[in-house]
Formats: structure tokens, sequence, C-alpha cells
């Protein structure tokens, strides 16, 4: 069995060739995912989540640093660059990611990262204009909520 440290390296690193399949089984089975924008996700949806960024993503490029872990805590720092699809901007997302594991596997995985940064490079002017409020944070939330139930419904397994 991977040390969490491992574990930890493996997911960035299939995350990296964009292989959600190899992600997901770094999860423990009943694993919960959240951060500004996905909200406490539970196992399906964390990994529903994980193969729908994976399938949708557009150049996109990850960089994975600063991995530890002590017994059942962990973290690392990554950094992924890509275009948001939605409006065709390029992003550059700063993330620093804890994790608990269970049973060898991440049971529980928090990603903390500037919205307002986000939100600026992604949106644009409205970004700019309204990322560091809470009325583009939930309409950002509500869209991608929307568009995670839109894929979990077409890919049911």
């Amino acid at each position: 069995m991977p040390t969490p440290a491992e574990t930890i390296e493996q997911f960035y690193t299939a995350f990296a060739k964009q292989d959600a399949d190899a992600m997901v089984a770094c999860y423990h089975p009943n694993v919960s995912f959240s951060d500004p924008v996905f909200v406490d996700l539970d196992a399906r949806e964390a990994c529903g989540m994980w193969r729908m960024l994976c399938e949708r993503a557009q150049d996109f490029s990850l960089e994975f640093s600063n991995v530890s872990a002590d017994g059942e805590r962990g973290s690392a720092h990554w950094e992924a660059r890509y275009v948001f699809t939605t409006t065709g901007r390029r992003v550059h997302n700063v993330i620093d990611a804890t994790f608990r594991f269970a049973d060898g596997k991440i049971i529980e995985h928090r990603d903390q990262f500037d919205f307002y940064s986000w939100s600026r490079q992604a949106l644009g002017m409205p970004g700019l204009l309204l990322g560091w409020s809470g009325v583009i944070r939930n309409k950002v939330r509500g869209q991608a909520r929307k568009g995670l139930e839109s894929y979990l419904r077409k890919h049911p397994g």
C-alpha cells in the first residue's frame, strides 16, 4: 500500500496526465471534496467532477510541489494552467490542498485558492469588478453545480 505522500503524488501525476480513473483510484469510497467553486461534494460528485474536468480541459498543464504527509493528514501545492471553457480565457490557478486519509486512501480533500484572482482571469471584466463579491461567487458555484449535475446525469456510473 502506498504511503499517504505517495498517494498524493499519484493523484497529481494522474491529474497532470488528465487520467481521471487513476485520480479516482486514490480516493476512498466515502471521500468528500470542497473548494471555493465546488462546495461540499460527496464521493459520487467528487469523482464525477474530476472526470468532467479532465474530459473538458483545454490547453491544460499542472505542476505540483511541497507534498507532505504525516499519518492521517497531508498537503500539497499545485498550479493549473488552462482555458476556462465558458469564456475562452486563460487561467493560472494557484491552489493549496489538504488531505485526510483512511484505509490508505484520500477520504477528505480540500482545495483553497484566491477566488478573486481566479475570477479576474476566468471571467474578465465581471470578475475584475465583482469577483470579490458573493454575487459572482454564488453565480459561479451555481453554474458549476448545474454543469456537474448535468454531467452526472449523462455519466451515471
